[in-house]
């Protein structure tokens, strides 16, 4: 898409808002904070060459490769974070089945080795259990960090097409001279965005190699080839480059207008000194030294975001971050792209570092920089490793100063928003306020506010102050509501993050003698014996997971333990996934003060909701109330996912 539609497109959207949307324009009078920004990119990079984060080695078991991945996403929540960027082409190699490229060595320690499963699948379906954005990163031309041929697997096509190949600096590349490399490398990557459900494909800073002394580029015979039409090699290498970013543009939203394009690029285009257009810096220049000029890549138009990597302190001499933020803003500005800064995780407080990465202010008084420029629109962290070690508290800090709330991410393109959502229940219970709507989204934001306000003021959602969560399901509990009347909204949110209005608010508070309570089977007052598998395989389930079991000749319940408040008739609900694998005749156990009631259910559809068991007379106390037998003669799994119990 170039510049000049990106403007166009950007000016109509905001004439349509403007006449559909009427609060939101008034929600832009609001006085907002600037440490709880509404949207905001958040995310990590996942390196898996050379096994940096995941899979920690090579040869892990399939259920540890799984349970590191989850541990990854699981602190990425935990940071506030709402994206990863997952490299999975880092040395012409593959994390999942690719017709094109080998199964990636860094699965299983040899190239071409089947892990088991596929990678790709299972990153992408926990990602968004989590509501977490998943960007594909493909490293474009490198094929190894060696330059030893037989290492590579026989059938890797570095070494079918010879002619594709160079060796440079001890490593082995593809050489971007030649059109046949170019097109099977959009083709590789094409292939994983076809078949696999991800929000963005990513590019990292590496395309000709980085300059190693004494040594040229062999790709003398390709510029006799292809560059007759350039005055040097140069120009004709940034071409090269350029048509590769140019072509991937146009293939990816072709496929899916929805996924975005970014690259990460090298944090100096050009220094002023070179160039008049450059920054006011002195180091390496990418636009002459690897031959990437991001420059244009965003005055074309070319990417949906630029994360170029500001790994320099502020203050820094030869590139000082705050001097790199505000050229890459003035870069940006009025284009359309959206501005993401790679943040230098690895060097706070790491050993030999500068002084100034030993103070554990350094990164977040990175983010309080880019404050001042609207343009930039989040932060990526490399890597999840120095995310999770957290040396001197430096994230902990940047993390309580800057993420104390959740973030939607920055919207793209102009789709037309979701229609608002219905909030259908907000009822106090023994572990806080249950939520339930229904709606049309993708993803939903759940907003609190204070008290019993009349109208919803446009000002509650100018910014995240009152934003508590944001998900793919159509529940949640507040588990953070304290004693007293709250009121909540749910906004709808479309694939690329255009935010409905609010629906209309619902009261929850603490003095109305309602009851209401929800166990979900990650909470403390279920239990289950070991038959009870945990999967995340159906988009259908309550909460984070769901259990499951084969069944048997003997009962082997999954029970959900309550705290009834007093005597009398309760609402039984009941959610599960539905699947056609499922148990047809699963028996569910109430434990009603007259003798247990036993109903079955039909497993194997209507999932995905709540649905009513019956009403039936409990006692009141603490016990064990409803349980999911798995004594049926019928075949399929039994689920146990959720129950929910409310005095009628």
């Amino acid at each position: 898409m170039t510049a000049l539609l990106r403007t166009v497109l950007a000016a109509f959207t905001a004439v349509i808002v403007s006449i559909v949307a009427p609060d939101l324009a008034a929600a832009a009078a609001c006085s907002t904070d600037p440490a709880t920004p509404k949207r905001q990119l958040r995310a990590m990079w996942i390196s898996s060459v050379a096994n940096i984060d995941w899979p920690s080695r090579t040869g892990l078991s399939v259920a540890a490769q799984q349970a590191e991945f989850r541990a990854w996403l699981d602190l990425a929540v935990a940071k506030r974070m709402n994206a990863v960027m997952v490299q999975v082409r880092p040395t012409a190699d593959a994390f999942w089945p690719s017709s094109y490229e080998p199964w990636s060595q860094w699965l299983t320690g040899t190239q071409g080795g089947n892990p088991g499963y596929d990678p790709m699948a299972f990153m992408v379906s926990e990602a968004h259990a989590r509501n977490l954005e998943f960007h594909a990163w493909f490293n474009p031309y490198r094929v190894a960090n060696h330059d030893d041929l037989s290492k590579l697997v026989a059938t890797h096509p570095a070494r079918q097409h010879p002619t594709w190949r160079f060796a440079y600096g001890g490593k082995l590349y593809y050489n971007p001279g030649l059109p046949e490399v170019r097109d099977f490398i959009e083709d590789a990557i094409m292939d994983a965005v076809s078949r696999y459900d991800v929000d963005g494909v990513h590019l990292d800073d590496y395309f000709y190699p980085y300059p190693v002394s004494g040594q040229a580029i062999p790709d003398s015979a390709a510029y006799a080839q292809y560059g007759g039409s350039f005055g040097n090699v140069g120009d004709w290498r940034r071409n090269n480059v350029n048509l590769l970013v140019r072509e991937l543009d146009q293939r990816i939203h072709a496929a899916k207008a929805h996924v975005s394009f970014g690259i990460s690029p090298f944090g100096i285009w050009r220094n002023s000194g070179t160039d008049p257009l450059g920054s006011g810096t002195s180091g390496l220049q990418s636009y002459d030294a690897i031959y990437a000029d991001s420059r244009q890549w965003v005055k074309q138009g070319w990417v949906d975001y630029l994360a170029p990597q500001i790994y320099w302190h502020i203050g820094f001499s030869t590139a000082a971050y705050e001097v790199l933020t505000a050229w890459w803003s003035d870069v940006v500005r009025d284009t359309g792209v959206q501005l993401v800064v790679g943040q230098a995780a690895y060097r706070a407080g790491a050993s030999g570092q500068e002084a100034a990465w030993q103070d554990p202010a350094e990164l977040s008084d990175h983010l309080t920089d880019n404050r001042k420029h609207p343009e930039v629109a989040g932060d990526v962290f490399f890597s999840a490793k120095d995310v999770k070690a957290d040396r001197i508290g430096a994230i902990t800090r940047l993390v309580n100063a800057h993420y104390a709330k959740p973030a939607l991410l920055p919207a793209r393109g102009s789709a037309s928003a979701p229609a608002a959502p219905s909030i259908t229940s907000a009822t106090r219970g023994a572990n806080g306020v249950q939520l339930a709507w229904t709606g049309s989204g993708t993803s939903y934001a759940v907003y609190r506010v204070d008290g019993a306000p009349a109208t919803a003021d446009p000002c509650f959602f100018a910014d995240a102050r009152n934003l508590i969560k944001t998900t793919r399901q159509t529940t949640f509990t507040d588990t953070s509501a304290a004693t007293g009347t709250y009121t909540y909204y749910v906004t709808a949110l479309n694939r690329t993050h255009q935010e409905s209005a609010p629906s209309a608010g619902k009261q929850a508070g603490s003095g109305d003698g309602a009851f209401s309570v929800v166990i979900d089977n990650a909470d403390a007052g279920f239990a289950a014996g070991t038959a009870w598998g945990t999967s995340t395989f159906s988009t259908q389930l309550h909460g984070a997971d769901y259990r499951f079991a084969d069944p048997v000749s003997a009962s082997d319940p999954a029970w959900y333990q309550a705290a009834i408040p007093s005597a009398g008739s309760y609402r039984v609900e009941i959610w599960y996934p539905a699947n056609s694998g499922y148990n047809s005749a699963t028996p569910y156990i109430v434990a009603a003060s007259g003798g247990n009631q036993t109903v079955t259910v039909d497993q194997r559809s209507g999932g995905g909701q709540w649905r009513v068991l019956g009403t039936y007379a409990l006692a009141a106390g603490t016990y064990n109330v409803v349980g999911v037998s798995r004594w049926t003669s019928a075949t399929g799994y039994v689920i146990a996912d959720a129950v929910r119990l409310t005095k009628v």
